[in-house]
């Protein structure tokens, strides 16, 4: 069962001097199409935070002026099930811009709990909002934000929650896989929770990914992934 998420503890840093231009993630992110001068006139208005694995960032229904850009690690978006049951909707990775509704005033649709150590800029609406009137680039960003958000609703509900247990795993590491083959391999019941298994189904299909050289270890957390083999098994292969 998934751990509950820790609201009240503290985040292990904070500052307010987010220092954008040194940030390894900035072009790709909500303010990358910003110059150095506009930047600048937003730098003390945006915290940015680091949280331990656990903690909550904000939760269900909960109503706050205040946008999120992840700079490093995973968040999980859930969803909580009549049963109780918690089914995480979508995985917010590096650059990606989460808590949007915020922008029209609306609560948030989802609960936001830290999956590994992440550092996560929180943008005040205001200086979205000031921003976007004046600057065009911004506000397409923006739409172009929301277009991302819908898309990745789509890849949950099809690519990771319909075919094999195998397939939707191998499309998962697919999706999360960098550069250098390595993906992020998170615990069985986080697995679960994506992919709609339980954690003992998750725990068999990793198993099984490993024996037929599909993922291998390299550090806690982290395996290298066989592409080749990763691709026959999203598409059905045994």
């Amino acid at each position: 069962m998934l751990e509950t998420p820790n609201r009240r503890d503290m985040p292990t840093t904070s500052r307010s001097d987010s220092r954008c231009e040194a940030c390894p993630v900035r072009q790709r992110s909500l303010f990358g199409v910003l110059s150095a001068d506009r930047l600048d006139g937003i730098l003390r208005q945006v915290d940015e935070v680091e949280y331990a694995a656990g903690v909550s960032i904000y939760t269900t229904g909960e109503r706050r002026s205040t946008v999120f850009t992840l700079r490093s690690g995973y968040v999980k978006l859930l969803r909580f099930l009549p049963d109780g049951q918690q089914r995480i909707v979508r995985l917010v990775k590096p650059s990606c811009t989460f808590g949007l509704e915020a922008l029209v005033g609306d609560t948030y649709g989802h609960a936001a709990v830290v999956l590994e150590r992440a550092v996560v800029c929180m943008i005040p609406t205001t200086a979205i909002d000031g921003l976007r009137r004046t600057t065009p680039a911004l506000h397409d960003q923006l739409m172009r934000r929301w277009q991302i958000a819908l898309e990745e609703a789509d890849v949950w509900l099809t690519e990771l929650s319909t075919g094999k247990a195998p397939q939707r795993f191998a499309r998962l590491l697919r999706r999360l896989v960098d550069a250098n083959g390595v993906a992020p391999l998170f615990s069985r019941e986080n697995l679960g929770a994506m992919l709609a298994m339980t954690p003992e189904h998750a725990s068999r299909v990793v198993t099984d990914f490993r024996r037929n050289g599909a993922i291998s270890d390299v550090t806690a957390g982290r395996c290298r992934c066989n592409l080749a083999q990763l691709s026959r098994l999203a598409a059905g292969g045994d």
